[in-house]
């Protein structure tokens, strides 16, 4: 059963109307109402994507003054739902005047409950399509930081400590495994930084052949060796006033890092085959993957370099050990990739939400993104499961806090993330799937600091 139920509001004050609307719906959890103070009391509660309105509401049943004044009021609450008005068959200058005031189409008595299940099934869509457009637009606000998407306390630390590094020019070392997101928090404190408006240049110096990395760093001098037939500044260059983000710097050859060490001593550098001295003005972040403690240790990283380079350090987590963070980066991948290639994918299914959670992922955000894009290439249906992920559902081992409170917290934090994850941030089908009412779910929300 799906977890997020879609919701149906059926206005109609004739009783055998009402309950052949009632059953006429399979797909939708139907609430009905008779007059206007009913229809919008089930509007609050159930929060339906559409409803089905007659215009000739009690106390006016013979004229469309109340119906009319009833779609005003839905519109005033709930401007996204769709609403269908339904009215006699010598009424359609009333129907099209609905519709002028916002209601999204008439159907004309009598009812053909078929007919009118296609007008509504098109109509839900439509106020699906339209809020997922929404939330998309506003997903980005909510966001820690521009471009890093992270709900987990672990990844918020990390862009608490972004927030406060950025204004420096403090040369920061960013830790962490392959494809945990390094880039995008160095392109974070570029950006946040008072060098904002120059240039961020980024080199990888695990790829590029040992020969020519010093030439793309520093530049070269025309003449300098064969081929040089004009003169070229590096990449370090191409920084001044800006930010120099050097990837994979425990890569870096040994000979390099003494040249790359008196530069960050000096802040000046010499082109290969040249004799002058050019001072930059350049911001320097760097990251590996490497554990460069231990690389010093065998007498392959400079110990003078490595303090140089990490004034200050950032260690971003393995996805494994975000809380949270997994489904919620799966659901942007598949938006996105859905939106991308056209395809009519929304979801995934339960086994596919327990396996991403569960799955320890050892090649980070990059692996899950890549198994998103191959799995929305390649399913068949409206929504991923495990197999369409190539992912098993297990459970995994963790260790817990032996702190009783401190479980407890732990677990309902963690609960209330995943339901809202799962219900697309909407907050009764959250509290029905956790078994509270909402004001509940509205105080546990304040306290675990969650209601952004």
């Amino acid at each position: 059963m799906a977890v997020t139920k879609k919701h149906l509001l059926v206005v109609e004050d004739d009783k055998g109307l009402q309950n052949q609307l009632k059953w006429a719906f399979e797909d939708f959890e139907v609430a009905i109402a008779g007059d206007r103070e009913e229809a919008i009391a089930q509007l609050r509660r159930y929060e339906p994507g559409v409803v089905i309105l007659d215009l000739g509401l009690p106390p006016d049943p013979g004229g469309v003054s109340e119906g009319l004044a009833t779609l005003s009021d839905i519109l005033s609450l709930a401007p996204e739902t769709k609403i269908v008005v339904v009215t006699g068959d010598s009424d359609r200058a009333n129907a099209v005047n609905a519709v002028g005031r916002g209601a999204y189409d008439f159907y004309q008595k009598p009812v053909d409950p078929q007919l009118l299940n296609m007008i509504v099934d098109r109509a839900y869509r439509v106020f699906e399509l339209e809020r997922e457009n929404y939330r998309l637009s506003q997903f980005e606000d909510k966001m820690p930081l521009k471009g890093i998407i992270a709900t987990s306390p672990q990844m918020l630390r990390v862009c608490r400590t972004v927030e406060k590094v950025a204004p420096t020019d403090v040369t920061t070392l960013i830790l962490g495994a392959s494809g945990t997101g390094k880039e995008r928090i160095a392109q974070a404190l570029h950006e946040l930084s008072h060098r904002s408006k120059g240039k961020m240049i980024a080199i990888n110096c695990a790829a590029i052949p040992e020969n020519l990395l010093e030439s793309e760093l520093f530049g070269y001098e025309k003449g300098a060796f064969t081929g040089a037939s004009q003169t070229t500044p590096g990449k370090i260059e191409y920084a001044d006033g800006g930010t120099l983000f050097l990837d994979e710097i425990g890569d870096l050859p040994m000979e390099l890092q003494a040249k790359l060490l008196r530069f960050l001593q000096e802040r000046v550098v010499e082109r290969v085959g040249g004799r002058k001295e050019i001072p930059v003005d350049v911001r320097i972040i760097c990251a590996t993957h490497q554990d460069l403690e231990a690389r010093i240790a065998d007498g392959r990283f400079r110990e003078d370099l490595y303090y140089r380079v990490s004034e200050l350090s950032i260690t971003i987590p393995p996805l494994r050990e975000r809380d949270g963070d997994a489904l919620v980066l799966a659901t942007v991948f598949l938006d996105r990739f859905a939106r991308e290639m056209g395809r009519n994918i929304k979801s995934f299914d339960t086994e596919a939400r327990k396996a991403i959670e569960s799955y320890h992922w050892p090649g980070n955000v990059r692996e899950l993104e890549s198994r998103v894009k191959r799995a929305v290439i390649l399913a068949e249906g409206t929504s991923l499961s495990s197999e369409d992920l190539e992912l098993e559902s297990v459970a995994t081992g963790q260790d817990l806090p032996l702190n009783l409170k401190q479980v407890r917290e732990d677990a309902e934090r963690k609960a209330i993330l995943r339901a809202l994850s799962h219900c697309g941030d909407n907050i009764s089908d959250t509290a029905s799937l956790l078994g509270i009412t909402r004001p509940t779910l509205y105080n546990l929300l304040e306290r675990y600091q969650l209601k952004n």
